[in-house]
């Protein structure tokens, strides 16, 4: 008997997850492109997180339920089902603190626009606004309020843009989902390639976001 085995008779069920299996690789993939930009990508529109959180709240009542079991099956299969709700946990976990890091580096970016706000969750949305405005209260009781009222605004634009943004020319990786056209700016000239499916590629992020944006590729 082996563990597939095991597992489909403690819980019959357990093989049948094919849109678990899917929800894992999209949250892989989404954790991985968001470690890999340098910008905040749009928070996931596709309700994978809704799904991606019920099925850890499954995956948790499943454990309680298995939980004081004395059964030499049972308890293995309790610790595959407690090793795969860790591996969740810990992308979700991953996931959001680099979103949130990046939100903390650039609030006023990404609160200055409706299309870079349509970016952040609803509760990411929240908590840009609140970490704005308890920063801009912290600065204007520390020094701001001693400036003329001209000079308080942390967003101004007159001149020097106050609003700090990301490096979008820093480099990324991308693997090509299929064969397409690669362009990218060089620091002496500009080059473009015939790339093919799987190829691994080094680019601007601001070269390569619209090749990721349309499917073509995905970040590494």
């Amino acid at each position: 008997m082996d563990i597939d085995d095991i597992l489909r008779e403690v819980d019959p069920t357990f093989h049948a997850v094919p849109q678990e299996k899917r929800n894992l690789q999209e949250l892989t993939r989404a954790w991985i492109a968001e470690r890999s930009a340098p910008e905040l990508l749009p928070w996931p529109a596709d309700g994978l997180f809704e799904r991606v959180n019920d099925s850890i709240k499954r995956q948790i009542e499943k454990v309680e339920e298995m939980t004081g079991d004395m059964d030499p099956k049972t308890n293995f299969a309790l610790i595959v089902i407690q090793t795969e709700l860790e591996r969740f946990k810990y992308l979700v976990r991953s996931y959001v603190r680099a979103r949130i890091s990046k939100i903390d580096r650039h609030t006023l970016h990404y609160l200055s626009t409706d299309a870079l706000r349509a970016r952040l969750s609803e509760m990411e949305l929240a908590y840009a606004t609140r970490h704005q405005a308890l920063l801009h209260n912290h600065y204007l009781s520390s020094f701001l309020s001693s400036f003329p009222s001209a000079l308080q605004n942390l967003n101004d634009s007159a001149g020097i843009n106050m609003v700090e943004t990301p490096d979008l020319e820093s480099a990324v990786f991308i693997r090509l989902l299929k064969d397409t056209l690669v362009e990218g700016r060089g620091v002496d000239s500009d080059g473009a390639m015939d790339g093919r499916e799987s190829d691994i590629v080094i680019l601007r992020w601001a070269d390569a976001k619209t090749l990721v944006e349309n499917g073509s590729a995905e970040l590494v």
